[in-house]
């Protein structure tokens, strides 16, 4: 446990801090509040950082007996944004808490994970195996899609596309890891991808905007598809080695919208260049490689499919994120954990990373 609790804690502090350094960058310049944020940033890495410390001495087994009750408060929370929820671009994503605004959408997806492994973590009296392999289609497909149906579509309403489908991208994963059979899987994904042309019409204007973009950026130059051409500029005049910290045009001039947010990988890709890029993805990669042989070496179900789901999640929104700033996927607004500013991110990673770290160190007990 010891050497799982270092490597995690050492990556996501050098993370982290690439994050702080990247944000200064992007925002010092500018005047007003923007000076302050990255100071913000500082502050939310230090509670989060607490929180990391807290989760990895708190045993991950009363997250079993909790699990109800916090998948309670995630649906609440969602219910509450579209009352009391600020709105900011258009969006009503977040809740505000005195000088704090807190977006429950990231809690959500850490209370989905928790509540999917415990269901299908499961035993029969007298049989060792999981009930899952034994599930029918209704208890093995549809109940738990339910269950994450109506957290997800409430995120979608917000409108937050990309974390709505995150849900069902790690629900999917799991269902593949819990032996439910894979005719029921199937069958589920033809029902979800045959209705896909129809969900067209009740997408946002500018959701649809960002799909035709996707596709060909350059049938909006000046509009939809202006952030991620600049982001593609940006990734690409870092060059080998980069521009060096502070410097850079894209990121300088302004003329990469959301740099400090969404597009953090593109301001830090012009900084830092390829070679700074590929140190960063190596950080992830190993930070997720740790919570998958944390899953692997754990006998205890629920705590092997928490760390799995924890583990999914983390590289999901690492792999969305830059392919969405080199133009290889949707722009659909996922931060990049640990690196984007937010303090609602930032909290619930470290503290999915805290539970990682108490899986390890008490996988041995059950």
């Amino acid at each position: 446990m010891r050497n799982s609790f270092l490597r995690i804690l050492i990556l996501a502090l050098v993370i982290t801090s690439l994050g702080v350094l990247s944000i200064y960058s992007s925002t010092y310049q500018k005047e007003g509040a923007w000076q302050d944020i990255y100071k913000r940033q500082m502050l939310w890495a230090v509670i989060g950082l607490a929180c990391f410390f807290v989760m990895s001495q708190l045993n991950y087994r009363k997250l079993w007996d909790a699990n109800y009750f916090i998948y309670g408060v995630a649906l609440f929370s969602l219910f509450l944004v579209f009352t009391l929820g600020i709105i900011r671009l258009g969006a009503q994503r977040w809740l505000k808490f005195a000088w704090f605004n807190f977006q429950p959408s990231e809690f959500a997806k850490l209370a989905v994970i928790i509540f999917l492994a415990r269901y299908f973590s499961r035993k029969s009296a007298d049989d060792i195996s999981l009930l899952s392999g034994k599930f029918g289609i209704f208890r093995g497909i549809i109940l738990p899609f339910i269950f994450v149906a109506v957290p997800m579509f409430l995120i979608i309403e917000q409108p937050d596309l990309g974390s709505g489908l995150m849900l069902l991208l790690v629900f999917v994963s799991l269902l593949y890891l819990t032996n439910v059979r894979l005719k029921y899987i199937f069958t589920l994904l033809f029902i979800l991808i045959l209705p896909l042309p129809f969900f067209w019409h009740f997408l946002h204007d500018y959701q649809k905007q960002r799909l035709l973009v996707f596709l060909n950026p350059n049938i909006d130059p000046l509009g939809a598809g202006y952030t991620v051409i600049q982001s593609r500029i940006a990734i690409g005049s870092g060059g080998l080695f980069g521009r060096g910290w502070l410097s850079g045009t894209q990121s300088q001039l302004y003329f990469l919208p959301e740099s400090h947010t969404d597009f953090i990988f593109a301001t830090f890709s012009e900084q830092w260049g390829f070679l700074g890029s590929s140190l960063l993805l190596l950080m992830y990669y190993f930070i997720i490689r740790q919570g998958f042989i944390i899953a692997q070496r754990t006998q205890d179900s629920f705590g092997r499919l928490l760390a799995y789901g924890i583990s999914l999640l983390l590289a999901l929104q690492v792999f969305i994120n830059i392919a969405m700033n080199m133009g290889l996927a949707p722009v659909v607004g996922l931060p990049l954990p640990l690196m984007s500013y937010g303090g609602s991110s930032m909290l619930v990673t470290f503290i999915a990373l805290g539970i990682l770290v108490n899986i390890d160190r008490t996988r041995s007990v059950f």
